[in-house]
């Protein structure tokens, strides 16, 4: 497969599960986060699918598209670690999570997740939903979308 037919099957899955956490998480009370703004794009597709929703934001840099800034009240600045610490203790339970931090090392990208699966899990309400293009740890994984190849990303029940 091409780098470029493997982005677009990453970016088909992103929205796809995206669309499909949405859907499973209902009318459950809690906000949205996604852990990884780079560019935006799935930041954006939050805000266009649950527009009724806040959705905090987590990454190192601002460096995100112009359209795409979250408001600075949603937006934790700063190492993965600190900024879920920071979340837990906000008192908002998260419904919906993306998970899309990375170093673009695999090993070292599913070391990084599977050691911040436990403060994921401390943000996370009861039934809650992860999307994530890593393997996480400690929660229950389930079937996404149909329309996403199981190898191609994670999804999870809390």
């Amino acid at each position: 497969m091409s780098r470029l037919d493997s982005m677009m099957r990453r970016l088909a899955a992103q929205r796809d599960g995206l669309e499909w956490g949405h859907a499973m998480v209902g009318d459950s009370a809690g906000d949205y986060v996604d852990m990884g703004l780079g560019n935006g794009r799935t930041y954006d597709h939050l805000r266009e699918i649950a527009p009724d929703r806040r959705i905090w934001v987590i990454d190192r840099i601002l460096q995100c598209h112009p359209s795409c800034v979250p408001p600075e009240k949603d937006f934790l600045q700063g190492e993965a670690e600190e900024m879920l610490i920071k979340l837990a203790g906000s008192g908002s339970k998260i419904v919906l999570a993306h998970y899309d931090f990375g170093f673009g090392e695999k090993e070292k990208d599913v070391a990084e997740a599977a050691r911040l699966s436990p403060l994921i899990g401390a943000c996370m309400a009861p039934g809650g939903v992860l999307i994530s293009g890593q393997p996480l740890v400690g929660f229950e994984q389930v079937r996404g979308p149909e329309t996403v190849a199981p190898d191609r990303y994670c999804f999870y029940k809390v």
